[in-house]
């Protein structure tokens, strides 16, 4: 019988990576997932890509998002609760994505943070602008033995114009995570540009979903079929799988 709907491609098609770093999928605590039916989705979407293990990392911002490591645990606990009446199985751990600000050097001075794998600890700028005093608190953590990683940076449009700006802080042993939504062109394509910019210099250490929900869940299934896909990995050499 003739029909004039195209039959949807079954296959599904893999991340180059097994450790996502970066999603906002805890139920509840930020502008991600609002609940856990909802973050039970995501997470069965992140498995078809081959994800084996999931670093969450809500937001912490002054004003906006206030986590706490117990707001953090309270909502982890709530999905390990859930995947487990669902009888689903996925490795999930947590730490933040830590808006610089003045809340996070009080969190950094006061101990509060809560790092990921190999001390490693996920940051971000104000698309608006960066932190007046960003060099020198990098430098901070690095003291205190943290390993940043600047979330995003293909995202912050005030360095499009001021590449050198990437080129110092990598040198200075600040790590990139650029996100797949980048490549896609989702944000627009200066962002995009940037992006494989990053690519090209070898200033990407890591990739991320960044996911918050089936808009990002869509957009990424589409890329992984692109031939920009192909492109961006044979240009990475990306540590995600180094986090165990």
């Amino acid at each position: 019988m003739f029909s004039f709907f195209k039959k949807k491609n079954s296959q599904t098609h893999k991340l180059c990576y097994e450790v996502d770093l970066h999603s906002h999928i805890l139920p509840g605590i930020d502008d991600g997932s609002p609940n856990t039916e909802k973050s039970i989705g995501l997470i069965r979407e992140m498995q078809n890509w081959g994800i084996r293990k999931i670093i969450a990392t809500p937001h912490i911002a002054e004003e906006t998002f206030e986590n706490t490591p117990e707001t953090i645990k309270n909502a982890w606990d709530l999905l390990k609760t859930a995947l487990k009446s669902e009888g689903i199985e996925q490795e999930i751990c947590y730490s933040a994505e830590y808006r610089i600000d003045d809340g996070f050097i009080r969190m950094f001075e006061s101990n509060q943070l809560i790092p990921l794998p190999d001390n490693y600890l996920l940051v971000e700028n104000s698309f608006i602008q960066a932190f007046w005093n960003l060099d020198e608190l990098l430098f901070q953590l690095q003291l205190k033995e943290f390993k940043p990683i600047l979330a995003h940076p293909e995202r912050y449009a005030y360095y499009h114009n001021q590449k050198n700006i990437y080129t110092t802080m990598h040198n200075n042993g600040c790590a990139f995570q650029v996100n797949l939504l980048s490549f896609y062109g989702y944000y627009g394509k200066s962002v995009k540009e940037a992006a494989f910019w990053l690519a090209e210099q070898g200033y990407i250490d890591f990739l991320g979903t960044d996911l918050h929900n089936m808009n990002h869940v869509q957009a990424i299934s589409n890329f992984l079929t692109t031939k920009d896909y192909t492109k961006l990995i044979s240009k990475i050499n990306i540590k995600n799988d180094m986090l165990k």
